[in-house]
């Protein structure tokens, strides 16, 4: 019996994966073995920072407005406490955007924020 060689099959793992190395340095993009082994630990890489920027995003805002809180007298935790309490339902992203490009409007979330605080967590 014939030994069956996988020729096609092998040209067409060679070339996908020379493809996606395309543009990687030196042998990890000529070199199918060290190519293989860039395009893996790329898409580990990938998988864990498509995650990671989500992170850093939510903590970019967070700096945001714990700045712009502190400029209207109020601590970023007390802040969240005040719109849970007053029912207002923005996320971070939004709050921090209204705090760059809408100052005026921000204003009055805080006032209603410190408006829904009990008296004691006001004075703090």
């Amino acid at each position: 019996m014939p030994r069956v060689r996988k020729g096609a099959a092998r040209n067409q793992q060679r070339k996908r994966i020379l493809r996606e190395a395309r543009g990687y340095y030196g042998a990890r993009s000529k070199h199918r073995w060290k190519a293989r082994l860039a395009v893996r630990r790329a898409g580990v890489y990938a998988y864990r920072d498509r995650r990671r920027v989500k992170r850093e995003y939510r903590s970019l805002w967070i700096i945001r407005l714990t700045a712009a809180c502190r400029m209207r007298g109020l601590r970023y935790s007390q802040f969240i406490f005040g719109l849970k309490g007053a029912g207002i339902l923005l996320n971070r992203k939004m709050l921090a955007e209204i705090a760059i490009h809408d100052p005026e409007t921000f204003d009055a979330i805080v006032e209603r924020a410190k408006a829904s605080m009990p008296v004691a967590a006001g004075k703090k």
